[in-house]
């Protein structure tokens, strides 16, 4: 009931602030009705006003997002960045793998490697 009552006198107040905004009413006549000082209905008036502006703004469609709390925002921040560093990283890798292959083949591969080995063993043994 109470809920009720408030919402009747917003409404009451926002009549008699479209009756003075439109000149059928001065605002001395808005606050007298109000029972309130002019400078309290100007108060009124300008808020009422913005509230109006604001509801008759163009919104997007839809659930309005949830605001994300700065420490949130941050660390998603810094996930997006490691997990772009991974991915660097990872390409990184299999880009120098795919180099050592072609190096390993371009050389001769396996027949290069086992000369180096035998002249190893020979030093080894020589010692």
């Amino acid at each position: 009931m109470e809920k009720e009552k408030e919402k009747k006198l917003a409404r009451e107040r926002a009549l008699i602030i479209l009756q003075v905004r439109s000149g059928a009413l001065t605002a001395t006549e808005g606050a007298e009705r109000l029972g309130v000082s002019r400078k309290t209905y100007y108060e009124w008036e300008d808020r009422a006003l913005q509230a109006m502006a604001l509801a008759l703004e163009n919104h997007s469609p839809g659930r309005p997002s949830a605001p994300l709390d700065a420490e949130k925002e941050e660390l998603q921040r810094k996930v997006l960045d490691l997990e772009k560093k991974l991915y660097l990283a990872e390409k990184k890798i299999e880009v120098k793998d795919l180099l050592s292959a072609y190096d390993f083949f371009r050389t001769g591969g396996a027949k290069k490697n086992k000369g180096k080995k035998q002249r190893a063993g020979k030093k080894r043994a020589g010692k």
